[in-house]
């Protein structure tokens, strides 16, 4: 099934709403479970260009390994690598700031690299047995920690012992400092990224999937890239940018958020092109799956993988948070289940996504800033949020194979998530209303304000299958 959009523009415009916004947002809420929630938004506005003929179960299928899959990139840390661009000490150190630059490409290429794979196996209509899945979830995981073996060892920081290649801080930069080196694991999600490329593009022969891990990887590398560029930028050139053109609102830019905003706008734009490229190669599995599980499977599954997501967010067991943290580990039950199932798809695309996002809104702002009672942060923020949700998730999920059913599950589906994340965030930058005093959280709120707005109209007046502007009501079940 081929989508016939012929400009790439409106795609690519409004996923860089969707991942600028998404990614923006992420950041409050951690690096995999963040992650997902941009995943998310993006991948929804990818099909609802390019796959609203698809019947509602493939799209979530899609949508949902998608989700999955931009969590992986997320157990990596880059806080360091950063710093290497923008840290005082290191300000004016070329070859610093080069290296920290060639480090925020590879992590970010790798990031999205999954994120692609995972969209095109999604769209490109291949059929995969159960045996087959778990065998390369199982080699790519081998494959993982082959690749931290290899590159991201040695590491002793206690005598000075680090990795040949590495992006964070280092006694080779700062040779006198009392550093605290943290743990890289890029090189094993790149080598478990290497080994899904092979089988899937070169024995598997899935042409979507192979060309979107090559789109992901540079829409990720430069996204990330060009969005560290604009903070080491403002570091660099602090004095000159503070008496400028952005004197006035100067002391409320988070810069770091914005880092973030635009790392989201580049990838999914460059995505959302790469997607376009190869709309020829977007096809629907007819019978919506490769395999399928009992409902049964699916339940003992899902209860099994909310004990676990909730354990990780909102516990610490040092050999649990072990095997979470290489994050390939915790993707091994949604995919089986996402590409086996029947409600799985559905619950990634709405409520599981969602509840790691409203427990951390209601941590945040109940128990850890006490801006809210225990009692109503439960009952709003939590409660009635995912009673919501969940309640959409069951409507939705009923029409799961209506062939024409595929555009209005998409309009609900993000019109629900864009709502639900604007809010969450919005209440945990304690409502930065532009016409209120302003605060560091106000340039990003005005962002997301635009983005969630015209997200909105787009699944509002935007006829995919057209390519035109027309009026269409919007809850309308």
């Amino acid at each position: 099934m081929i989508s016939k959009i012929k400009n790439p523009l409106a795609p690519m415009f409004f996923a860089s709403l969707a991942g600028g916004m998404g990614w923006g947002i992420r950041g409050q809420y951690g690096h995999e479970t963040g992650a997902m929630l941009a995943g998310l938004l993006v991948a929804l506005v990818l099909v609802y260009f390019f796959a609203h003929q698809f019947n509602p179960i493939n799209i979530a299928k899609a949508v949902a390994l998608s989700t999955v899959a931009i969590g992986f990139g997320g157990a990596m840390t880059y806080g360091q690598t950063l710093g290497l661009t923008q840290d005082l000490p290191l300000i004016g150190n070329l070859a610093a700031l080069r290296w920290g630059l060639i480090g925020t490409f590879i992590k970010g290429a790798i990031w999205i690299g999954f994120f692609g794979l995972f969209l095109g196996l999604g769209l490109g209509g291949k059929r995969y047995t159960l045996f087959e899945v778990l065998l390369i979830l199982f080699v790519s995981i081998f494959f993982l920690y082959l690749g931290i073996y290899i590159l991201n060892e040695p590491f002793n920081p206690g005598n000075k012992e680090l990795p040949s290649i590495y992006f964070s801080d280092d006694w080779y930069w700062e040779p006198g400092e009392n550093l605290k080196p943290r743990r890289e694991q890029w090189g094993g999600l790149l080598f478990a990224l290497a080994f899904l490329f092979s089988y899937i593009g070169f024995i598997k022969k899935d042409i979507l999937a192979r060309n979107m891990t090559l789109w992901g990887m540079l829409a990720g590398g430069l996204g990330f890239t060009l969005g560290q560029s604009v903070q080491a930028f403002q570091a660099w050139n602090m004095d000159q940018i503070k008496n400028g053109l952005l004197a006035s609102i100067y002391p409320f830019i988070n810069w770091w958020n914005m880092m973030e905003i635009t790392f989201g706008v580049v990838f999914a734009c460059i995505i959302a092109l790469g997607l376009w490229y190869n709309r020829n190669h977007i096809s629907s599995n007819s019978d919506n799956s490769s395999f399928q599980i009992s409902v049964k499977e699916e339940s003992f599954l899902l209860v099994v993988h909310i004990i676990a997501l909730l354990t990780w967010n909102f516990t610490s067991f040092s050999t649990f948070d072990w095997f979470a943290d290489r994050a390939i580990t915790m993707g091994v039950i949604p995919i089986i289940a996402i590409m086996g199932g029947r409600m799985w798809p559905f619950l990634i695309c709405l409520p599981i996504t969602a509840l790691p996002i409203a427990g951390k809104t209601l941590r945040f702002l109940a128990y850890r800033n006490s801006e809210i009672s225990v009692l109503i942060g439960w009952i709003v923020y939590f409660i009635i949020p995912m009673i919501l949700i969940s309640w959409f998730c069951l409507k939705l999920s009923r029409k799961q194979n209506d062939d024409t059913g595929g555009i209005k599950f998409i309009r609900y589906t993000l019109g629900i998530n864009i709502i639900f994340y604007f809010v969450m965030n919005w209440a945990f930058f304690s409502w930065p209303w532009p016409w209120v005093d302003w605060t560091a959280r106000t340039p990003s709120g005005i962002i997301f304000i635009f983005c969630t707005i015209s997200i909105l109209l787009l699944i509002t007046y935007y006829d995919p299958k057209n390519e035109k502007w027309k009026y269409r009501k919007f809850f309308n079940f």
